[in-house]
């Protein structure tokens, strides 16, 4: 693999993981601080795993990571909330699935089917982090904490998830970005050649 490329794909996912921890830690504090009896949060974390996941495919569990690392932080959780919120928050990665049975670009150009593995993304890290809590405290209802409580973010994911195929190359496969945008940029210089 071209040393470029690599180089690409490690600043690309390093930038992504950064502005998580960022955007995540600051909606974690300001719900703790100006909405504390609020029982709903927003999380900006499936989002950007979902995006992560079109980029560069199972990549993505550093930045389920990462947010789940952000939101514990910022928010004094306990260390069982650590494992709860890392570790559940890379069952979202069950999504990448879509990608096996229909292909990212299949994926990319639909409405539905991008809504759906957002969608998927979102149930998945809910489940995983009820699955990991059942660890801790045998409540099978607690899965309806876990969906009330982050009914905003399930919003905010699928809309910005569909959003972002608008801009160019954000929700797409960077090789094939890459290489579309390479194909592009030798047709018009052979274009002002002739």
């Amino acid at each position: 693999m071209d040393k470029s490329f690599i180089r690409y794909k490690a600043i690309d996912l390093a930038f992504l993981a950064v502005i998580l921890a960022v955007f995540e830690a600051i909606a974690s504090v300001a719900a703790k601080q100006w909405f504390p009896l609020q029982l709903f949060s927003l999380s900006p974390t499936i989002t950007v795993v979902c995006i992560v996941m079109m980029r560069w495919g199972g990549w993505a569990a550093i930045h389920a990571v990462v947010g789940g690392l952000s939101y514990c932080i910022a928010t004094g959780g306990e260390p069982k909330q650590f494992l709860v919120y890392c570790a559940g928050n890379c069952l979202a990665l069950v999504a990448l699935v879509f990608f096996k049975f229909y292909g990212k670009e299949r994926v990319r150009g639909s409405f539905l089917m991008t809504a759906a593995f957002a969608l998927t993304a979102f149930f998945g890290a809910i489940v995983g982090r009820w699955l990991i809590s059942l660890c801790f405290d045998f409540d099978l209802l607690s899965i309806v904490d876990f969906f009330v409580a982050d009914s905003l973010t399930l919003l905010f994911t699928v809309v910005v998830v569909l959003i972002s195929r608008k801009p160019d190359g954000l929700f797409e496969d960077q090789k094939a970005y890459l290489i579309r945008t390479e194909d592009e940029r030798k047709r018009r210089s052979e274009d002002e050649l002739d």
